[in-house]
């Protein structure tokens, strides 16, 4: 059995969604919800429209953490994690949501774009956020979860 159906399956979450660039999972028990990406890229508008998606779920209620997994991108798209960090996470805050777990793809330059854009980010708007936000960065799905 696929790794990641297990760890889903064990820890009853419900898939919600999918379309060719991401697969969305919900526990409401849990109060989680996880976001798969699939390709190695995804245009902005469909980075918008999959998380408007995940928006909706949010506002229904009674979801306080986003497990975000980004292991298959192979392209870091600054836009998109500006939109990400300074208005979804905004919004998503008012509804409850407040941790964040992220999984990043395991290239180091990968790591190392996103903590460089993220301070540049916080650089540029010093009402962002961030300090209300419990964010993590994880190296599995399984600590994603846990942590």
């Amino acid at each position: 059995m696929n790794p990641i159906v297990n760890i889903i399956e064990t820890n009853n979450f419900q898939l919600v969604f999918e379309d060719r660039d991401a697969r969305v999972y919900t526990c409401k028990a849990k109060g989680m919800l996880i976001c798969e990406l699939l390709t190695e890229y995804i245009p902005i508008e469909i980075f918008k429209d999959v998380f408007h998606k995940i928006s909706d779920i949010i506002k229904g209620g009674g979801y306080s953490k986003f497990i975000f997994d980004k292991r298959t991108l192979k392209a870091f798209h600054q836009p998109s994690m500006e939109w990400y960090f300074l208005q979804w996470k905004n919004e998503m805050l008012v509804h409850g949501l407040q941790k964040h777990r992220k999984i990043l793809p395991a290239e180091k330059w990968f790591e190392k774009m996103v903590m460089i854009a993220k301070e540049q980010i916080m650089k540029n708007n010093p009402d962002n956020v961030i300090d209300k936000l419990d964010i993590k960065y994880c190296g599995s799905l399984e600590e994603a979860i846990e942590v």
